[in-house]
């Protein structure tokens, strides 16, 4: 993070001289010694996240997935005369530890469209979906077991 903020700093800069350099080399130190120090910040995080970074993209890319599929049901919904919604509550329980895998469970289930995320108290998520068949497999989806993965590695 500390080299970021360093190349941050000259990049708003918009030249290089060895002036700007110390100079931001001081403010980088500065802004990292405050995150470390009051936001709970640490290297160590850094790195976990670096280590996580493929399971992050597997993550994007299930998650683009998941919505281009539920935006070709969602449409078949909408333009089939002949088709009646079934809209539904659903409850389930997951076994992610961290708030932080939870929030990103309950963020993919929201993006995706049809159906979105009512509540979250502690493991059991509150679901509202537009019909029934969207709410089919949430728990067992790709979401949940990437998840998982991740935080494994945390």
């Amino acid at each position: 993070m500390y080299i970021i903020l360093v190349l941050f700093w000259i990049l708003l800069n918009g030249r290089f001289t060895i002036e700007i350099l110390i100079f931001g080399l001081i403010i980088a130190a500065a802004v990292f010694w405050f995150t470390c120090r009051f936001l709970d910040y640490s290297v160590r995080k850094d790195l976990l996240l670096i280590r996580s970074l493929g399971m992050l993209l597997m993550y994007v890319v299930i998650l683009l997935k998941e919505i281009f599929l539920a935006n070709c049901q969602v449409l078949r919904f909408v333009y089939s005369p002949k088709y009646v919604s079934e809209p539904v509550i659903y409850y389930f329980k997951t076994d992610l530890k961290s708030g932080f895998a939870r929030m990103l469970l309950a963020n993919a289930i929201t993006l995706t469209p049809g159906t979105i995320t009512v509540y979250v108290h502690g493991e059991e998520f509150c679901i509202h979906a537009l019909d029934k068949t969207l709410a089919e497999g949430i728990e067992e989806g790709g979401f949940n077991e990437i998840l998982k993965k991740m935080e494994a590695g945390w």
